[in-house]
């Protein structure tokens, strides 16, 4: 296994993708859509002797397009088969309308997160700037589910459905004994590993609620995929951005706590200042936010008021919430685990 990796300019980070080189091609993501960076994966994949033409499948964690944007030039090239979680496969295949092209799906959630006109237009004029260019063409693509074998470079890779970042992100379980250049961790020869995509991340939290509106319940989901991390205690984790994760569960672990303290800082907010919007409160948390932070800011702070209304502690009043229950049992709004009491996540994780 290779990783290569692309410059992104407008998302967080460095964008990971993975070449896997068997008996087959593969690769694991592929890198936005912007010319620079195709030149980048191009010469990425020279270095090991490939061209997009040889590349047999491409696996995609989910369908956003620092992810996917160039799934369908590769398979352009060479005929890949393109793998996506069957919630994500529309925003590939181009049937369905992702939130930065729909301009009415863009106001409408909007004005549910109490976004000022101005703020709409800021990041309207931001979606405008970079849509065209970043999510490259429509791929053909074959769907999985939750727990499917999919073959790709000569690996049994396992779909692991880690919904909260998008609907239909997946982690990719497999033994990396099966890949010829593997590096044991610690001199221990390693038995299961996993591509984690978006959903778990060496830093900064991924973003729920604002990265994929689809997603019903976001953070529960989210909280859930985490745990479901923890549970599998991979020897290490592969993620869509930066460098490997040698403690994944406690790297979710820390994660989850985070949002319990997160949670808490919202209570906080209501509590102090009353009835607020997602937008009102996602200020609170974070301050003036800049480019796709607009989004992210008000959609995460969604997210937890959503969390909070599906368990009563607070209540819809129009755009704004209410807060019902001022003390209520936080540890109680999340699964637990059993790194839950060695891990801090008071700080950004």
């Amino acid at each position: 296994m290779k990783r290569i990796q692309l410059g992104n300019t407008v998302f967080e980070g460095e964008n990971d993708v993975y070449l896997l080189d068997g008996e087959t091609t593969a690769l694991v993501d592929t890198g936005v859509a912007l010319p620079e960076v195709r030149e980048e994966l191009a010469d990425g994949l020279a270095e090991y002797g490939h061209a997009f033409g040889d590349v047999d499948a491409v696996v995609l964690t989910h369908w956003h397009p620092d992810h996917a944007g160039l799934a369908g030039e590769v398979q352009a090239e060479g005929g890949a088969d393109v793998y996506v979680h069957e919630a994500d496969a529309g925003l590939v295949d181009g049937t369905e309308t992702p939130l930065f092209a729909d301009r009415d799906l863009q106001r409408e959630t909007f004005e549910r997160w109490g976004m000022p006109a101005a703020d709409q237009e800021r990041l309207i004029e931001f979606f405008d700037a970079v849509s065209v260019d970043l999510s490259g063409r429509p791929a053909d693509v074959t769907t999985f589910a939750d727990g499917d074998a999919i073959e790709a470079g000569g690996v049994e890779l396992e779909a692991l459905h880690l919904p909260g970042h998008t609907a239909g992100l997946s982690g990719f379980a497999f033994d990396p004994r099966a890949v010829s250049d593997h590096d044991p961790i610690a001199g221990e020869d390693a038995t299961e590993e996993a591509f984690t995509g978006d959903a778990l991340l060496p830093k900064y939290t991924p973003n729920v609620g604002g990265a994929d509106i689809r997603v019903e319940g976001a953070l529960a989901a989210y909280a859930e995929s985490l745990a479901r991390i923890v549970d599998r205690d991979f020897d290490a984790a592969h993620p869509g951005h930066r460098q490997r994760i040698d403690e994944p569960s406690r790297r979710a672990a820390t994660i989850l706590d985070h949002h319990r303290h997160r949670t808490r800082r919202v209570i906080g907010v209501l509590d102090n200042s009353g009835p607020a919007t997602a937008w009102e409160v996602s200020a609170a948390l974070f301050g003036s936010l800049e480019d796709i932070h607009v989004l992210h800011g008000p959609g995460e702070a969604f997210s937890h008021l959503d969390h909070l209304a599906d368990a009563g502690v607070v209540e819809p009043d129009g755009t704004a919430y209410r807060l019902v229950d001022p003390d209520p049992d936080v540890d109680a709004l999340f699964p637990t685990t059993p790194l839950d009491d060695v891990v801090d996540g008071s700080d950004d994780a």
